[in-house]
């Protein structure tokens, strides 16, 4: 009975930190949709990539709601990351944010862009939301349950439904990046008999495979840890997985790789029911 009771707390515990993130991610999408319909000024960081008021104000609401709820868990954020301010040791629980993922989709007025909350719980990304605020899409997950979630155009939930990743069919259904493919891709999808869908932007790829919408995602240039948690905490809440190329389980936490940034990820393939 003391193991029901602390698997029943366990599970109320998340279901309160998802509904915190849902929050968080709708107040944050209204920033940033803000800022998209007033104009954007685009700068660039250290490693050329762009940011924007939105990105900024973005995180900055995300921190102040995280670090005000759950001060002891540590977050590992996009834009503090690249000043320098990410934690030296995060710990084995942690949250990663990405506050606008897409941000060249954002610039260039596409509407794949989105908002993204995660937390990591010994390397496994457990929780996760994904808002793209211009579409309206929204996308929650925790253990055992990812959910589809309607919102109105005044930025609150309406409804929300069960998401599952469905059985794979011949040819599968790939999602591609829009922003970052390469020869590898276009390989891999020559090999697997598939019929690749309308490329997407962003985090969402995730989404559409945990929704049944499509198969497999695979990424072979760089992403950091920030662009994928919240997707994959989503995919694998709704019963599929991600793995690197040699088959392992895509970790999270990863620092002082060799000839590699801390967060960053190898390249790895995303994937719903199709053993």
């Amino acid at each position: 009975m003391r193991t029901n009771n602390t698997t029943t707390a366990a599970a109320s515990d998340d279901e309160a930190m998802l509904a915190h993130f849902e929050r968080l991610a709708l107040a944050a999408g209204h920033l940033v949709m803000d800022v998209f319909h007033a104009g954007i000024s685009v700068e660039h960081k250290l490693d050329a990539s762009p940011v924007t008021a939105a990105d900024r104000a973005s995180e900055k609401l995300i921190l102040a709601g995280l670090r005000a709820e759950y001060p002891d868990i540590p977050c590992v954020a996009e834009e503090e990351a690249a000043e320098g301010l990410a934690p030296r040791d995060p710990g084995q629980t942690f949250f990663l944010i990405d506050p606008l993922d897409g941000t060249k989709e954002f610039v260039n007025r596409n509407s794949d862009f989105t908002v993204n909350i995660a937390l990591v719980r010994q390397g496994v990304p457990e929780i996760g939301v994904v808002y793209a605020p211009c579409s309206g899409r929204f996308f929650s997950g925790r253990p055992g349950r990812a959910e589809s979630i309607e919102v109105s155009p005044e930025y609150g939930i309406v409804g929300r439904r069960r998401i599952f990743v469905r059985e794979g069919k011949t040819p599968l259904t790939i999602v591609a990046s829009r922003s970052h493919r390469t020869p590898e891709t276009d390989e891999f999808i020559r090999d697997i008999d598939a019929a690749e869908i309308v490329s997407v932007g962003s985090s969402l790829k995730f989404c559409l495979i945990a929704g049944g919408e499509a198969d497999v995602y695979p990424r072979f240039s760089r992403t950091m840890e920030w662009d994928t948690a919240a997707g994959d905490a989503i995919l694998r809440a709704a019963g599929g997985m991600t793995r690197t190329t040699d088959g392992r389980p895509l970790v999270y936490g990863k620092r002082s790789q060799p000839g590699e940034a801390d967060y960053a990820n190898p390249s790895f393939i995303a994937s719903g029911s199709i053993s």
